[in-house]
């Protein structure tokens, strides 16, 4: 049998845990110039994902990163600034790794976690699980999952209730192979153990590494227990060691949070081709049409719709609102209640205020558009003067014509109007008038004229 993860023991909260975040692995297989850790991944990195989790686990966390390895460890302090890091000079196996560590492990803890930082899916519960028989005396917990086809990974080989060993498949007998545990890396130790157990493993194979597989016999040859906690979700252990398989375990974090955006009451015409954050935000009775990108920071309040082929990052959009399709709300955009963004419409760092509209075609840039405002096709906010930003306001009920710019800093008046076509530089009084353009002049005629004037006589140059 195994401890699987449908135990309904909790963990002891008095219990004190050291987890060991390794982030030492090269990622050469990537082929990219980023660390692979740093990664993104539904709007936050690899390593943000798995120090999120770990957090929830409570404890100190120390995480292992590889030499000349600084965008990681800048990574670290950004997210997790309370843990230590500590550098694997030589990459010579999991268990070399983890006693990288050695300070953080001797100040001991009743329990050590040993976790990936490329394993982005562990769900927090699975990692008080696997806490669980370290309080009831195992001195290892090993996570285990069963895959639809276990070819590749080492096997778990049990006796009862123990784990007796970590077979990897080339070292399996065909017995072996046929069991369908596997191992799935991340790893409970007895935190009174766990310094005697790593240092007990020795390099005496292949590849002169440390296997931390190794710790489960050395812990049965002193006397202990070694058992399993199994996943509940197969996929929960899925390992990023290249982009398809970054691609493949990104589709999996995008199918649970879709599942959780569903059962909260969204609506989504096509869920497939929606692609949400982890941290995206969306209220009841949302209606999110197809093939939408959620960057991070996004909250949608109820009722609202977000129409096809939209991006949003950093946005905020109040009940009833409508956005799209085609619109892109940057950061800082902030719609309020019933408000309509339309087609080709940006809107960055600027408040749209109640029952405004901006329905095409139109850039809405560090600004403010008072509530009941109608923001015409082809309207610019000149924000930008080469060195600086500046700000736009745009008073309630004011209307701004088709093809305006308004050159900030300018302020237009609640209820004024801007003529179409006009380039705004002052500020409009309320219930104002503003023209900024060119006379329109007609010569009647012209055109037949011109044409007389420019024919050219045969042979002339031309």
């Amino acid at each position: 049998m195994t401890a699987r993860s449908d135990v309904t023991a909790q963990t002891d909260t008095a219990r004190t845990c050291l987890t060991v975040v390794l982030a030492a692995g090269e990622g050469t297989r990537m082929r990219s110039s980023r660390p692979k850790v740093l990664h993104p991944l539904a709007g936050r990195t690899l390593l943000a994902h798995v120090l999120a989790a770990v957090a929830t686990v409570g404890g100190r966390v120390a995480v292992v990163i590889g030499p000349d390895a600084e965008p990681v460890a800048a990574a670290v302090r950004a997210i997790a600034p309370e843990a230590d890091v500590f550098v694997q000079a030589e990459r010579r196996g999991t268990a070399h790794a983890v006693l990288a560590a050695r300070a953080a492990l001797a100040r001991g803890a009743d329990d050590v976690l040993v976790v990936f930082a490329d394993n982005p899916l562990i769900r927090p519960e699975t990692y008080a699980q696997l806490r669980a028989p370290l309080a009831a005396g195992a001195a290892v917990s090993v996570l285990g999952f069963r895959p639809p086809d276990p070819s590749g990974y080492g096997r778990l080989v049990t006796d009862g209730d123990d784990l007796v060993a970590i077979r990897e498949e080339k070292d399996a007998s065909p017995a072996e192979r046929a069991i369908g545990l596997c191992n799935g890396g991340v790893m409970g130790l007895a935190g009174a153990q766990a310094l005697a157990l790593l240092d007990a493993v020795t390099d005496h194979n292949a590849k002169r590494e440390f296997y931390l597989t190794d710790v489960v016999a050395l812990a049965r040859a002193a006397g202990r227990r070694a058992v399993v906690t199994e996943a509940a979700d197969a996929t929960e252990v899925l390992g990023v060691n290249t982009q398809g398989q970054l691609a493949e375990v990104g589709a999996v974090l995008q199918r649970r949070l879709r599942a959780a955006a569903l059962d909260a009451g969204v609506c989504m015409a096509a869920p497939d081709t929606v692609h949400l954050s982890f941290d995206t935000r969306l209220g009841r009775d949302v209606m999110v049409e197809p093939y939408v990108v959620f960057g991070p920071g996004v909250t949608v309040a109820e009722g609202a719709t977000i129409r096809a082929f939209s991006h949003l990052e950093g946005a905020c959009v109040g009940p009833g609102a409508i956005v799209g399709p085609y619109a892109r709300l940057r950061p800082g955009a902030v719609l309020e209640r019933d408000v309509h963004v339309g087609n080709f419409v940006e809107v960055k760092a600027s408040t749209v205020e109640a029952g405004a509209k901006a329905n095409h075609l139109a850039y809405i840039g560090d600004a403010r558009v008072g509530a009941g405002a109608n923001v015409g096709a082809g309207t610019i906010t000149c924000n930008y003067d080469g060195a600086a930003k500046h700000r736009t306001d745009i008073g309630a009920g004011a209307f701004i014509g088709s093809n305006s710019s308004l050159v900030a800093p300018v302020t237009i008046g609640d209820g004024a109007y801007v003529g179409s076509g006009s380039v705004i530089t002052a500020d409009v009084p309320p219930d104002g008038l503003a023209i900024a353009r060119g006379r329109q002049v007609v010569k009647e005629g012209w055109v037949a004229g011109r044409g007389k004037a420019a024919r050219k006589k045969p042979g002339s140059a031309t």
